[in-house]
């Protein structure tokens, strides 16, 4: 079982070294594990996960390894069917403070609810909605979602009452992975490395060096070293292109939490947004809907934004080749008789730094998306995840090369 549960976790990504996986099973020879599956599960991780974004990694593999020990509640796809039900929210919403109210004077029998959940996943059968007895929706049972049970165990279903000691199937740390792709959460917490973006001044030293001041202390033998740094300035300036409309309307969600995120941000000098269709021709445009006439022209941004713009493109690259390619492929407005590809080349010739985020890159080079892979030739090409934004942030900031 435990040699499954360490296959388990390299399959999952999880770089366990030989050294704490040793240390894992001196833990457990010294009882730490306490004969406890989740008392087990808390040590393993502690020993073996090295970062919260391997959180959700570390928790399917543990899931999978021993899901028939965990709780012996493993819950079938036909079961999750009949208990997920949307309709169920507002009804929900509507009795929610009514229930909530009850909290405080209800205590709950965990050990007693968490056996009576076995037996009904031993023999429930068909689906149920309302009634006090099975696993179902709604009425006054303790498991199931959206009922009226104060303390029970959710299955399926949103969170109403928050009322449940536990969830099934929950993946609680889903949100810490650095290959999911962003949303707003995830944008919050990946733009803070931008602070990075910001210079020194050429000025007197007048801002206290923490992590200098700490080695400064430690080497002169514990007798406290001030150190002082020049203070910080946001000096990077930043053009933001994004696309819009399209096979990217199931992405407006998404470029409106990042334009809300890097709009709110105090980490840069200057900021431009624009957006354009497919790809960028003669113009872009100033709103997200791409309206004729509300644009400004793309060569007015090589009059009035120098070279030192850092430029982040966000779009999926997926266009027709003829987009790309054809002197005529604007079918929305005019590109001055230059391909899309000809733009891009005089956007990479203008800007020094240029990254474009696409949010479902295809893997290597994709013979099917031939636009995506000759624009992948032309700018450093990052997938919209925080793993992909903190590379491409990198590759802006370096000192040389593009």
């Amino acid at each position: 079982m435990f040699l499954k549960f360490f296959d388990k976790l390299k399959e999952k990504g999880l770089k366990v070294t030989l050294g704490e996986w040793l240390t894992l099973q001196e833990a457990l020879d010294k009882g730490l594990a306490c004969s406890s599956l989740t008392e087990f599960y808390y040590l393993a991780r502690m020993t073996l996960v090295k970062s919260e974004v391997e959180y959700d990694k570390f928790d399917m593999a543990f899931e999978e390894t021993f899901k028939g020990a965990q709780y012996e509640t493993e819950v079938s796809k036909q079961m999750l069917k009949w208990l997920n039900k949307e309709e169920m929210n507002e009804m929900l919403q509507m009795e929610e403070k009514q229930w909530l109210n009850q909290l405080e004077e209800i205590k709950v029998d965990k050990d007693e609810v968490e056996q009576k959940f076995k037996d009904r996943l031993r023999d429930q059968d068909s689906e149920h909605n309302g009634g006090s007895f099975w696993i179902g929706t709604m009425g006054k049972t303790s498991f199931g979602n959206t009922g009226g049970n104060v303390g029970g165990v959710r299955v399926g279903g949103a969170t109403g009452y928050q009322s449940a000691f536990a969830v099934v199937g929950e993946r609680k740390f889903r949100d810490f992975r650095n290959d999911r792709v962003l949303d707003n959460r995830q944008f919050q917490q990946a733009l803070r490395r931008l602070r990075e973006f910001s210079s020194r001044l050429d000025i007197p030293k007048t801002e206290l060096d923490i992590n200098g001041t700490i080695d400064k202390t430690c080497n002169n033998g514990g007798c406290l070293q001030i150190v002082m740094e020049k203070p910080r300035k946001n000096s990077v300036k930043l053009l933001l292109l994004m696309d819009s409309g399209g096979t990217m309307i199931p992405y407006t969600e998404l470029m409106n939490e990042l334009f809300q995120s890097i709009n709110k941000s105090n980490h840069y000098k200057d900021v431009k947004f624009y957006y354009f269709h497919n790809c960028i021709y003669s113009h872009v445009y100033k709103t997200p809907e791409c309206e004729n006439g509300d644009w400004v022209e793309t060569e007015w941004l090589f009059r009035n934004l120098d070279s030192d713009y850092k430029v982040i493109i966000v779009g999926d690259a997926a266009m027709a080749p003829e987009e790309l390619y054809s002197e005529t492929g604007n079918y929305r407005g005019p590109n001055n008789g230059l391909s899309g590809m000809d733009w891009l080349l005089l956007l990479k010739k203008h800007f020094k730094k240029i990254v474009w985020m696409n949010p479902k890159m295809a893997p290597g080079r994709a013979p099917w998306r031939e636009a995506e892979t000759a624009v992948k030739e032309v700018f450093p090409m990052y997938k919209l995840t925080v793993a992909g934004l903190n590379e491409a942030m990198n590759t802006l900031m370096k000192k040389t090369g593009r």
